[in-house]
């Protein structure tokens, strides 16, 4: 076998080997995440991987929001939701890691008002699992 032929070879494996590995997070997730007074809300995230791009949505009590900048690497995912509280825009950044049908996310708030929901400062952190739903 001709060298070329063999580099060849080992580049397509190398490429179906790192297909294999990415994780896939197509389909419909659902977390418990605790809200304000320690109530736990229903989160639901519809996902569609093509590649590293990563789109969907997330619905909670509030409605449904479509992610943007969302990307897929390997095992790991990340998003962003952005939404309105009484006029202010408030950005969630979202970070996860896929381990078979779970998602441990940590979640980031960013943005809105001075003593509104998040305070205004920003930074404020949350960690929760979403579980892939059968439906």
């Amino acid at each position: 076998m001709k060298a070329s032929h063999i580099r060849t070879a080992l580049v397509f494996l190398i490429l179906a080997a790192g297909s294999v590995f990415a994780a896939d997070v197509n389909g419909k997730w659902v977390a418990q995440v605790q809200g304000r007074g320690g109530q736990a809300q229903e989160m639901t995230f519809n996902f569609k991987a093509d590649g590293d791009q990563l789109t969907g949505t997330v619905t909670s009590r509030r409605g449904e929001t479509e992610i943007s900048d969302g990307k897929v690497s390997g095992d790991e995912i990340s998003f962003a939701q952005v939404m309105e509280f009484n006029g202010n825009q408030v950005k969630i950044l979202y970070k996860g890691k896929v381990s078979g049908d779970e998602i441990k996310f940590t979640r980031e708030f960013q943005g809105g008002p001075q003593g509104g929901p998040r305070g205004g400062r920003g930074g404020r952190s949350q960690e929760f699992t979403a579980k892939r739903s059968a439906s």
